[in-house]
């Protein structure tokens, strides 16, 4: 079901009441049927975390495509403001949307504050007024919005938020978010976006004829090594999150952390041309990742 759908139903102007159980319902089905790099909730997830697993995963779902399928960005600003209005409604205790529904007895339960979803709304905002980064902290301070909250999510819910493991977390999230960005700077150039840093562009030589052009030149090559590299280096750092995550949860969590190193290792294997093709972790090499964490955990090792 396309998203503008969804919107229709469940928007501002909806006079729709789901239950709770149809909105624990939505959730798994929206979570289950949206295409992620890794499933977002997996066999290993233990099974009393995935409707809390789902209601949050909606919850950033909803604000994605409210930032990216609207096709209008003022339009898409007024529905994140309004969004964030619900989101501030449930945690005063009043609920509409299915999503908030069912993330109300998740946020209870596991005491869940209110930044980490307000500063993910926030970076979906901020991609409607930027498009182009002109430094690397600023890139960095982007990520600390748009992907660090869904790490400080997942350690509430495994009920393991403390100081060191946010670090850890933070460095897996930053890392996984750069590995996507390198993933689809074909894709993201169509919004249009640009996650490349502007001073890294011009000190690799790469002019934005070129960028707009798509074209693969050596100093192109040589600019998308540095970028994989330093992804590389940040998703190493948090690399020991995994032994501290409890039982199954971390095994998912070793998943996702070699999944975005996987991903640096394809776009090295094409010889970081990305304008081509798109690069990939095939179902074979994501089975073979999958049994490696299975059995470095085993091992009690949590090593790339």
């Amino acid at each position: 079901m396309p998203f503008s759908d969804d919107l229709a139903r469940f928007g501002p102007d909806s006079i729709l009441t789901p239950t709770l159980d149809e909105a624990k319902s939505y959730c798994a089905h929206l979570t289950a049927s949206h295409y992620e790099n890794f499933s977002v909730v997996t066999w290993l997830t233990p099974k009393e975390l995935r409707p809390a697993f789902a209601s949050i995963y909606a919850f950033c779902r909803w604000s994605d495509d409210l930032g990216d399928e609207v096709g209008d960005r003022r339009r898409s600003t007024e529905l994140l403001g309004w969004w964030r209005g619900e989101l501030r409604a449930m945690f005063a205790g009043e609920v509409r949307h299915p999503v908030f529904q069912a993330l109300k007895p998740t946020v209870a339960e596991y005491g869940i504050p209110i930044a980490p979803f307000e500063a993910l709304i926030s970076a979906f905002e901020q991609d409607q007024v930027v498009t182009d980064y002109d430094t690397y902290p600023q890139l960095i301070n982007y990520c600390s919005r748009s992907a660090n909250p869904v790490g400080h999510l997942v350690l509430y819910l495994a009920r393991s938020y403390n100081d060191e493991n946010v670090r850890l977390s933070d460095c897996t999230c930053t890392g996984l978010q750069l590995a996507n960005f390198w993933q689809d700077v074909n894709r993201d150039l169509d919004i249009p976006r640009i996650y490349i840093p502007r001073e890294d562009r011009d000190r690799f030589g790469y002019p934005d004829s070129d960028l707009h052009a798509r074209r693969f030149t050596p100093a192109f090559r040589d600019l998308l090594s540095f970028e994989v590299e330093r992804a590389r280096a940040i998703l190493l750092e948090g690399r020991p999150l995994v032994a501290r995550m409890p039982g199954k949860l971390a095994v998912d969590i070793d998943l996702f952390s070699r999944g975005g190193l996987a991903i640096l290792d394809r776009v090295e294997w094409q010889g970081y041309d990305v304008w081509s093709s798109r690069p990939e972790v095939g179902k074979l090499a994501k089975i073979g990742l999958l049994l490696r964490a299975l059995l470095s955990r085993r091992a009690g090792k949590a090593r790339p």
